[in-house]
């Protein structure tokens, strides 16, 4: 009888893949979650941009001065935005504040 040769991979080889994959995850996944910290204070500069500007153009139209509060009531930005202001500020002590709340 003739023994069919079949190619596969062995349980040796299929463990050496699983161990590579899984350093890998262990060196990339830390990095990625130190990475969030940065993402979230760059998105909140972001927001603090929009928010000057949505005060400015409120300044435009009225003649009172804008707070947060007034820019959340008339619908130019909204409370997340308005929260996320607030952090940045809270975060960044050394910058100074162009809206009050």
């Amino acid at each position: 009888m003739k023994k069919k040769i079949v190619k596969a991979f062995t349980l040796i080889e299929m463990l050496v893949v699983l161990l590579i994959i899984s350093v890998l995850i262990l060196l990339f996944v830390p990095n990625l979650a130190s990475q969030k910290e940065t993402v979230k204070n760059t998105g909140n500069a972001a927001v603090v941009k929009v928010v000057n500007s949505q005060a400015e153009l409120y300044a435009l139209d009225h003649t009172d001065v804008a707070t947060l509060s007034i820019l959340v009531k008339n619908g130019n930005i909204t409370q997340k935005q308005a929260d996320a202001y607030n952090a940045y500020y809270t975060k960044n002590t050394n910058e100074t504040r162009d809206i009050a709340n």
